[in-house]
């Protein structure tokens, strides 16, 4: 069972809703302009406001489902919290390296932010003011994402300590930061496009 949660998890997490709503709404699909990313902000530059708004809260809702089913699965099993932290990990992968895809999918931060929230609803908080305040200073939505995830595992660690969830959260903003290193690239050369 505890196998199958891991697997589930990042099987939920290579369904790519920019893909899927690109397709629906007869949108270009992403990977083919732009950043060439299958993700929301790529997807607001086909002008379609609806379909960025629709691919945002799928990923975001992915990645919440993923975590909210281990943790009403495992319960009080020991342990627990491990696996629930691996799920959290191998959704996130599953948008980065989706299978149905080739492999090749998004940057993984709408993913990452359900993750993050169903781990902790405060810590959640954070890092989405982070992102606001961020965005509301720059209106870059890549810096916006990039400091977010430098700041998770910080909070990570001020509200629950030295857990599972804090080494999950290290693991995920890795993950996230390493997709975004071309977009760290075009700030150092302030190239990078604003909303």
């Amino acid at each position: 069972m505890l196998y199958f949660l891991i697997i589930l998890s990042y099987f939920l997490g290579s369904i790519l809703f920019a893909i899927i709503f690109s397709k629906f709404m007869k949108i270009d699909d992403p990977r083919t302009y732009g950043s060439h990313n299958a993700g929301a902000t790529n997807i607001m530059r086909s002008g379609n406001k609806k379909a960025a708004v629709f691919t945002f809260l799928g990923d975001f809702l992915k990645g919440v489902l993923a975590v909210g089913i281990a943790q009403l699965v495992l319960g009080g099993v020991d342990n627990a919290k491990t696996v629930i932290a691996l799920c959290g990990i191998a959704v996130v992968v599953g948008h980065i390296f989706p299978i149905y895809f080739k492999f090749k999918g998004g940057k993984g931060f709408a993913t990452s932010l359900g993750v993050i929230l169903a781990f902790n609803p405060w810590l959640g908080l954070l890092v989405i003011l982070t992102w606001l305040l961020i965005f509301k200073l720059s209106k870059i939505s890549s810096l916006s994402a990039i400091v977010s995830m430098i700041f998770a595992p910080l909070y990570a660690f001020l509200l629950m300590g030295n857990n599972a969830y804090f080494g999950a959260t290290i693991i995920i903003a890795l993950f996230v930061l390493y997709k975004h290193k071309a977009n760290m690239k075009r700030l150092i050369k302030k190239q990078e496009q604003k909303m």
